[in-house]
């Protein structure tokens, strides 16, 4: 492969609330088996690249935990490998990340010890499936030296909280500004970018010698106009977990046919590390419709429209609706949930009712007795 791979995965969303109180938003739960991590990380191994590096710096624990072994993606060669980083601290300076492009300052000895001609940055907080390779003939047809990977955001989603793109007739970046107020294009970055390895190593040694952190602002903003950046259009599925709305909307996505066929059953397959428990039970009194269910659950009540993870207890009269229900979560009998995301380990008492609306779901936190 023509690329090494590097998956930002450090950052903590405020917007996301109780659900990144204990992990980064890279690590959330995401249909009924995954972590948001998989879906980039699955992107780059299907792609052929076999070097990737995955930057962590918030709430990073639970990450660490489920990349403990880099064989589930296929990284285990003695010619590549999955390098996990973190800020590296030592006396009285922190070593904490100033910004994405400071993140990968601090760990350029990883890009010097590779060969590789061109590198691949994502996000790892996007569901998506990707081949890393169109993108890179794509870089090379246009002779570009930075490549971003955008979308089109239809009305019925705001663009201003992502950043946005304005292209000329060639697809040549002239204009590209974080969360704007007032957004001059419908073009949203999708958080996946190409760059010549080499350059990239030069462009971090001379904004850090300028006091700049940030990789879009202080490289490709900053750099448009003397570089040649282009962008490249992307029509598939992709979704941002910035949000509440964005996660639950991205969990009930999975029970949409095609989407669900495109991210969870197509090849190439979006890989995760293996849980070895039996299959989903459900028992006699169980009515489950239009949901998925992960291994290990046990389902005695209604469960409908919902995205259920593994190990997850539903008793007897319990209802279950629009909602995510996240590991080890016990539901006891009678309680009725509907538009609530339930984090992990909670337990709700017999007859309890946790109910939230389309536009709000409540949230229920890690191990919340109630």
């Amino acid at each position: 492969m023509k690329a090494v791979g590097i998956i930002l995965a450090g950052g903590g969303y405020e917007r996301l609330g109780e659900l990144t109180n204990y992990r980064t938003t890279s690590a959330i739960p995401v249909g009924s088996c995954y972590r948001a991590i998989d879906f980039p990380l699955s992107n780059m191994t299907n792609s052929g690249i076999k070097k990737v590096a995955i930057i962590t710096q918030n709430n990073s624990r639970s990450l660490h935990d489920h990349l403990s072994s880099p064989k589930w993606w296929d990284l285990g060669s003695k010619q590549g490998g999955m390098f996990v980083l973190s800020p590296f601290l030592a006396g009285s300076d922190s070593g904490w990340f100033k910004g994405t492009a400071d993140s990968i300052y601090q760990n350029l000895t990883f890009l010097r010890r590779s060969n590789e001609p061109y590198v691949v940055i994502s996000s790892g907080n996007c569901v998506y499936k990707m081949d890393f390779n169109d993108v890179i003939a794509y870089h090379e047809r246009k002779n570009a030296e930075i490549t971003i990977a955008y979308r089109r955001v239809p009305d019925s989603e705001d663009i201003r909280n992502y950043g946005v793109l304005e292209l000329d007739e060639n697809e040549r970046l002239t204009d590209l500004e974080e969360k704007p107020l007032d957004p001059q294009s419908d073009l949203a970055s999708i958080g996946v970018y190409v760059i010549k390895r080499e350059l990239l190593i030069n462009l971090l040694e001379t904004i850090s010698n300028e006091g700049r952190h940030n990789l879009v602002r202080d490289i490709f903003s900053r750099y448009r106009k003397r570089l040649m950046i282009y962008g490249y259009k992307f029509d598939g599925y992709w979704r941002n977990l910035s949000s509440i709305s964005s996660y639950y909307d991205c969990n009930m996505d999975f029970l949409k046919r095609d989407i669900r066929a495109l991210l969870a059953i197509d090849h190439p397959y979006i890989k995760t590390k293996p849980k070895d428990e039996p299959p989903a039970k459900f028992n006699a009194r169980a009515v489950v419709t239009n949901c998925l269910v992960g291994s290990g659950a046990i389902l005695d009540g209604v469960a409908d429209s919902s995205v259920i993870f593994r190990k997850v207890y539903t008793g007897e009269g319990s209802q279950v609706r629009n909602s995510i229900i996240m590991e080890g979560t016990r539901i006891r009998e009678g309680c009725v949930v509907e538009y609530a995301i339930l984090d992990k380990e909670v337990v709700l008492s017999p007859w309890t009712s946790v109910i939230g609306t389309p536009d709000e779901p409540i949230i229920i936190p890690k191990g919340t007795v109630k």
